[in-house]
This record gives structure tokens, C-alpha cells and sequence, in this order.
């Protein structure tokens, strides 16, 4: 593969990742609308979020595990194909049940988009993967943080649907880039995945530790989206005195300001990643991040909460590309499994952290879940620098041999 072909790839494949960063963080500011829109109950609302996620489970996790045997160019076009055509759909949607149809079939070619995304980078950078991953998951917080302030344009010119509508021109768009560039030459590094091989894959030391740290880091991520705003306007319920921010538009600027950290921490994860090594940014992340997040749910107070969970979200945002490279380096033949394992275990997480901290809130309060998120931090640091001293040994080991 040429090098303008490559280059081209990547720029597609993180155009696809803002793409997707800003659907999904769309969908907060956009569920009053739909609420009012479909007259809609707040379950039938919360229906939006299981559905996306159990679309996008399912496809990852068959296409990951099969990326070795699957033509990836053609799966991306109809990936984004789909897409778009599905985000036409929910902005059409006459009835709530439609949304949530659209919102399960764009779960699904999101799961075939991010199956072969990754695993495609995994081959184009082998010497570089912990920085091509950082980028790209950088670019994600980039759409990420613009979705939200696109909804709040569409919504002062027309109505919540014109959101979709571009969302789905833009896919449409990248569709046709990626149609006419040359096919990703990456078939031969990408083993055929024999689903029996799965115990053995788990069983390696740097894929266990990753599904492990995984669902700990990213079931406080997923504490955070949801109940962040939450424990916000429990603590600050008049807002900050002196610069006019209300307790509504703080908890609605918590999350935000915890994402635009996301950004300046990957691109700089991304540039150590090659010179310090994956596994001791991730303990100095730990390190790092136990303490801040203890000083901001414990102590901080009015702005200095936010300063808090700013820095949070830079610390944090490491967590998921440097844990995906580190396993991926260890089977980089078996990169789309790994993806697929990863998906699964940050599934987890995220779905299973939130609903705890939300039965602790129902007995006690927002500040008690937040505080409980300490624990599985400090359980992913003691699972990472068992890691570390295990990689020790084996470099160890390593020389001695050598010697």
C-alpha cells in the first residue's frame, strides 16, 4: 500500500471516530426533545441507551473475533452506508419505537466500523500503535465535545431532526472517500481467529490485565457520564457566587469540561506512549489519578470542583488506548479479538458501575457513589503493578537468556 493511500485511511478512519463521538454525546441534550416530541416517559427514554449499546456489542464482538477472514473495505463502506442511511431514519422517525429501532441498527454498524477501525491502525502503525490509538480515541473526544454544542445550534434554527440529518450526510460522505481508496493491506497481518483460541488469548498475562483494568477504568468512566451532572447539582445547588453559573448550567457544563480533558491527555499519552512504555504511564495515571479524584470528591469545593474533574478527565482518558495497545503489542496477529475482548469488558463496566452508584443514591447520595469509585481504582492500580513487576521479571528473564 502506498503511503498517500495510508495516510488517506487514517484521516477516514478518524473522521469515522468524530463522527461517532458526536452521535453519541448527541443524544443527552437531544432526549428532552424527543421526550416532547413523542410525549415519551422518562423509561421509555432511558430505552435509548441499552439499545445503542446492545447493537454495538453484538457486532463488534462477531466481527472483531472474525477480522482475520473479513474483506474490511467493503464492511466499512456498508458500515458507514448503513449509517448514514439509518440517521436519516431516526430523523424521520414518526413514533419513539422507530428511534429505538434506528438507535439498535446503528449500534450494529457502529460495532462493524470500531470491530475494523482499530485493527486496521494495528497494521498500518505497528511501531507506533499506542500513539495512533491515543490519537485516534483523541479525535472521538474531539466529536465528542462538538456534538453536544451542534445540538445547541440546530436546536436555536430548526428542530432536534436536522442533527441526524447531517450526521448522516456526513457518513454518506466518508462513504464515498472510502469507496474509492484502494483496499487497506492488512489481510495477511490479521491471522484467522479459530473461536476455540479464546482461552488461550484470555490467558495471556497482557490480555487478562486489560479486560481487568478495563472494566474497573471504564466502569468509572461510566459512573462519571451519568451521575457526574447529578452529584454537580447536589453539591452546588446556587451555583457559584460571583460568576453568574446557575446549579442547571453547571451540572450541564460538568461533563463537558470533564471531556474537553480528554483531548490535551491523549494527545500527550499518545506521544509517550512510544518512549515510556505502555505500562508505566498507566501506573503513573493511577497514581496520579487516585489522589485527584479523592481531593475533588472529598474536599474540593465550588470552582475548584470542576478544576477537579478537568484534570480527572485528562487522567482518566489514558486508561482505554493504553490498556487496548499494551494487549494488542502482546498478539498484535490477533489485534481484532483484542478489540472485540476490549469492547466487551468496557461494556461491562460501563454498564454495571452506573447501576450500582445508582442504587447507593437511592439509599444514601450522590457524594457516597462518587467516593465508592476510589475503590475500583485503587483495585486496577494493585492488578497494574502486579503487571508491572510479572513484565519485570520477564524482561528480566529476557537478558539472562541473552547473556
Amino acid at each position: 500500500m502506498s503511503e498517500s493511500n495510508r495516510r488517506l485511511w487514517t484521516a477516514a478512519l478518524f473522521a469515522t471516530m468524530a463522527l461517532t463521538g458526536a452521535a453519541l454525546m448527541i443524544r443527552g441534550p437531544i432526549v428532552p426533545e424527543l421526550g416532547r416530541t413523542f410525549d415519551a416517559p422518562a423509561w421509555q427514554l432511558g430505552l435509548i441507551a441499552p439499545a445503542g449499546t446492545a447493537g454495538y456489542l453484538v457486532a463488534v464482538t462477531i466481527v472483531g473475533f472474525s477480522a482475520g477472514h473479513l474483506d474490511a473495505h467493503r464492511l466499512i463502506v456498508a458500515g458507514l452506508l448503513g449509517s448514514a442511511v439509518v440517521m436519516l431514519g431516526m430523523g424521520v422517525a414518526p413514533f419513539l419505537a422507530v428511534f429505538l429501532l434506528g438507535m439498535l441498527a446503528r449500534g450494529l454498524m457502529n460495532g462493524v466500523l470500531r470491530g475494523l477501525n482499530r485493527p486496521i491502525l494495528s497494521h498500518f502503525y505497528p511501531d507506533s500503535r499506542g500513539r495512533m490509538y491515543s490519537y485516534y480515541d483523541m479525535v472521538w473526544a474531539v466529536g465528542a465535545m462538538l456534538g453536544p454544542i451542534g445540538v445547541v445550534t440546530v436546536l436555536a434554527l430548526a428542530d432536534w431532526r436536522l442533527a441526524y440529518y447531517a450526521l448522516a450526510v456526513g457518513m454518506f460522505a466518508l462513504a464515498v472517500v472510502v469507496w474509492w481508496l484502494d483496499a487497506p493491506d492488512v489481510e495477511g497481518a490479521e491471522e484467522p481467529f479459530d473461536r476455540r483460541e479464546i482461552v488461550t488469548l484470555v490467558r495471556k498475562p497482557e490480555v487478562a490485565a486489560m479486560l481487568v483494568v478495563m472494566m474497573l477504568g471504564t466502569g468509572v468512566e461510566g459512573g462519571l457520564f451519568l451521575w457526574l451532572p447529578t452529584y454537580v447539582g447536589d453539591v452546588l445547588p446556587d451555583g457559584i457566587a460571583g460568576i453568574g453559573l446557575s446549579a442547571a448550567a453547571l451540572s450541564s457544563l460538568s461533563l463537558s469540561v470533564m471531556i474537553a480533558g480528554y483531548v490535551p491527555g491523549r494527545f500527550v499519552y499518545g506521544r509517550l506512549s512510544e518512549r515510556v512504555g505502555y505500562l508505566k504511564i498507566l501506573v503513573g495515571i493511577l497514581l496520579l489519578l487516585i489522589p485527584t479524584f479523592a481531593a475533588t470528591f472529598l474536599y474540593a469545593e465550588g470552582l475548584t470542583i470542576l478544576l477537579g474533574v478537568v484534570v480527572i478527565g485528562a487522567l482518566i482518558s489514558g486508561i482505554f488506548p493504553m490498556l487496548v495497545s499494551y494487549a494488542t503489542d502482546a498478539v498484535p496477529q490477533h489485534s481484532g479479538p483484542v478489540t472485540a475482548l476490549s469492547a466487551i469488558s468496557s461494556s461491562l463496566g460501563v454498564g454495571i458501575a452506573p447501576a450500582i452508584m445508582g442504587w447507593i443514591i437511592s439509599d444514601s447520595d450522590a457524594t457516597a457513589a462518587m467516593q465508592l469509585l476510589l475503590v475500583p481504582l485503587v483495585a486496577a492500580l494493585a492488578v497494574l503493578l502486579v503487571a508491572r513487576v510479572a513484565e519485570r521479571r520477564r524482561e528480566s528473564a529476557t537478558v539472562s537468556v541473552a547473556d
